[in-house]
């Protein structure tokens, strides 16, 4: 059955299954969106689980080493959304860099006959170069590793939480694999 509507445009001619009054239409709105805020609420409760356990995984710790001992070594830590440098002093004094992977524009290695120095280079500090001597030249190479595969997987956006920290250290080390003169 047809029905014809006019107003102050003109008149459409409507065939519909089903009349609706106000108060349904009402209703299922109310219904939508309660049923949009639901869902919004679960992908944001998801979202915030997975920063949570990414935000707490470190997933490497590397130490300075110094000929015949340090008494303060330096400490790298690489996590999977950052990196932290802790840098310690005389009479237990430290200094706390951290650095997010997405703002790392380069990482360098600087051999020396025993050791290596790992200098990474921010897009945001002022000093834009943070440098990590007296590594061992093995443990350099595979921090650089990890720090590029992350810088990988950050610029495709790719969810690491998912992974086991064992799992996601072997994806990283397999991800870059080039070769670097030692």
């Amino acid at each position: 059955m047809a029905i014809k509507i006019h107003n102050q445009k003109g008149s459409v001619t409507v065939w519909p299954e089903k009349l609706y009054t106000q108060q349904e239409v009402d209703t299922l709105q109310r219904q939508d969106k309660a049923q949009l805020a639901a869902k919004h609420k679960k992908l944001d409760e998801n979202l915030v689980a997975g920063l949570v356990r990414k935000s707490n995984r470190i997933l490497v710790t590397i130490s300075t080493h110094r000929f015949p001992f340090n008494l303060f070594p330096d400490t790298i830590n690489i996590e999977e959304g950052r990196i932290t440098i802790i840098t310690r002093n005389f009479f237990f004094s430290s200094q706390v860099h951290s650095v997010d992977i997405k703002d790392i524009s380069n990482i360098f290695i600087n051999t020396a006959p025993f050791f290596a120095e790992l200098a990474i280079v921010s897009k945001t500090f002022t000093e834009n170069e943070i440098k990590i001597k007296n590594l061992r030249k093995k443990e350099a190479v595979f921090a650089r590793r990890i720090i590029e595969g992350l810088r990988i997987f950050e610029k495709n956006h790719i969810d690491t939480s998912n992974y086991t920290t064992e799992q996601l250290v072997a994806k990283l080390e397999e991800l870059s694999t080039t070769g670097i003169v030692t």
